[in-house]
């Protein structure tokens, strides 16, 4: 071998303490957050790797937006298969959740729905949120099944994009406690995670907390929320509520006895959560491909 050679064969497989120093450099640009973050990330994705995927076989799909067509949408129905607020006219958040109006906040091309935050000519913003039953109960809702969105979603923080479920209404019958599942919470500053969540509600609007439930943080690899599409689904059977991310389970909690009626669909793109957004994006966007509710075979 030349000298010539050797030198470049040197340069392709250094020292190995030359390594270990190039690899103790690396270590130490990491920051602690991010070194827990990638621990706990490759502990969870372990389990997720050995949960059992979903067996679709034993589900049939009753509820298809595939946003292949014009968004069916209006502020408070009926008629549409959406309505732009929740059903009992509750706002939330930093962003206003406006009635659709051309090109805003919602637009539809190419099979894919954008929920577009930004700023309106008084500085004040404005975003989008659809759910799939009015205040009647009129729409679409299903007491058990499994429901799932595949999205991206907004990076930066005080972005605060959601897919969650909430009992359907029904004025025809005295008011009950009412379940909402939060599939999908996600706060733009941290985003090695997301958040879910089950809440009872009680008629006069108190949480009832009996069944212990508390939020489970789902960790993920950095950014893999905002730079990709990733499924967020939730199966609600009589006895477990278990949230899924890309289709393999990461956490359950058990149905509240009180869960008696069906739940209806909701997305949408928050801001705040009690987080600053003076350093949100101007504008900033959710996609979303697809929404889909399947109940089980057996029902």
């Amino acid at each position: 071998m030349t000298q010539t050679a050797a030198a470049s064969w040197a340069n392709r497989f250094p020292p190995a303490a030359l390594v270990a120093d190039r690899r103790a450099f690396m270590f130490r640009r990491l920051t602690p957050a991010l070194v827990l973050s990638l621990a706990a990330f490759s502990l969870t994705d372990l389990a997720r790797s050995q949960s059992p995927e979903l067996d679709f076989n034993k589900l049939s799909l009753v509820f298809r937006e595939d946003f292949d067509l014009d968004l069916s949408v209006s502020p408070w129905g009926p008629n549409t298969r959406w309505i732009a607020h929740t059903p009992w006219h509750g706002d939330f958040g930093d962003a206003q959740f406006v009635d659709p109006r051309p090109g805003f906040p919602f637009t539809v091309s190419d099979g894919m729905l954008r929920i577009e935050a930004r700023k309106n000519g008084n500085g004040k913003w404005e975003s989008g949120l659809l759910s799939s039953a009015d205040e009647n109960g009129y729409g679409f809702s299903l007491k058990y099944g499994y429901f799932e969105m595949r999205a991206k979603l907004p990076p930066g923080p005080g972005v605060w994009p959601a897919f969650w479920l909430a009992t359907v209404a029904d004025k025809t019958r005295p008011p009950v406690a009412g379940l909402e599942i939060d599939v999908l919470e996600y706060y733009g500053h941290n985003p090695v995670a997301y958040q879910t969540v089950a809440h009872l509600w009680e008629p006069d609007g108190k949480e009832n907390r009996e069944m212990g439930y508390s939020p489970h943080q789902i960790s993920v690899l950095p950014d893999q929320l905002t730079k990709d599409f990733n499924t967020f689904g939730v199966m609600v059977t009589p006895e477990w509520i278990v949230f899924y991310l890309n289709r393999r389970e990461v956490a359950r909690d058990k149905t509240a006895p009180e869960h008696q009626r069906p739940l209806h669909i909701l997305l949408d793109l928050a801001l705040g959560s009690g987080f600053p957004i003076d350093k949100t994006r101007n504008p900033s966007y959710m996609y979303v491909d697809y929404v889909h509710a399947y109940k089980f075979l057996h029902d």
